[in-house]
């Protein structure tokens, strides 16, 4: 309680945590050896139920702990960019996507609805694909936003290979949304490629940018 997490080495924090259900069991090689699979506390975290189950000494109950965790930090993550503008705390709004989507095995679409202000009002994942790419349909998200009553938007997706290099769909899918949004007078901030503890800002490159340069000669 004095010193926090620093003096524990990863295995023993995720001892700890597999305690949090199971007080009276010692859970230390059980801990260490989960650790081996799943190589780092990411990925332990990331894991299925059914996949911890699979390590000796851990069951559905003392997983519980293990899940909880991650659960709780991404809700606290969420809570801290709901009802702020993203646009001038970027720090947060990558902390939510990275522990949100960061580690997952397949592209998942995020959509960051903002109100007049530019606080988010509601963020939701519309579309999941494969391990390589993800089905968006520009009438689906223009739908939502004037469901919430959206001003404006921020997209946002994973790279399940790490690499946060937009590829030529990605240009091509955030050019036909933000035309789509324009159309109906709702504001296209941003689109943020999710890689490994990196990520690709469309807007910090200029490409938002030249796209509404490009729908107003267009218009």
């Amino acid at each position: 309680m004095e010193s926090g997490l620093s003096g524990f080495a990863d295995y023993e924090v995720i001892e700890l945590l597999l305690t949090l259900a199971t007080p009276r069991k010692d859970c230390k090689e059980a801990a260490k050896t989960v650790l081996e699979k799943f190589e780092n506390l990411q990925g332990v975290f990331e894991a299925s139920v059914v996949d911890l189950c699979t390590i000796p000494g851990i069951g559905p109950t003392n997983s519980f702990g293990i899940k909880l965790i991650k659960a709780v930090a991404e809700r606290y993550l969420e809570k801290k960019v709901l009802m702020k503008d993203p646009l001038s705390n970027s720090k947060a709004l990558f902390d939510y996507l990275y522990l949100s989507m960061g580690s997952k095995d397949r592209e998942c679409f995020k959509v960051f609805f903002l109100d007049a202000k530019n606080r988010v009002i509601a963020a939701e994942t519309l579309f999941t694909g494969t391990l390589t790419a993800s089905s968006v349909y520009p009438r689906e998200v223009v739908r939502a936003a004037l469901d919430r009553s959206a001003a404006a938007l921020i997209f946002a997706h994973n790279h399940p290979s790490g690499d946060s290099e937009p590829s030529p769909a990605d240009h091509s899918i955030t050019r036909q949304l933000l035309f789509a949004c324009q159309t109906v007078g709702i504001t296209v901030h941003e689109h943020i490629v999710i890689g490994n503890n990196q990520y690709f800002s469309f807007a910090d490159q200029g490409h938002i940018a030249q796209m509404n340069r490009e729908y107003k000669k267009n218009t």
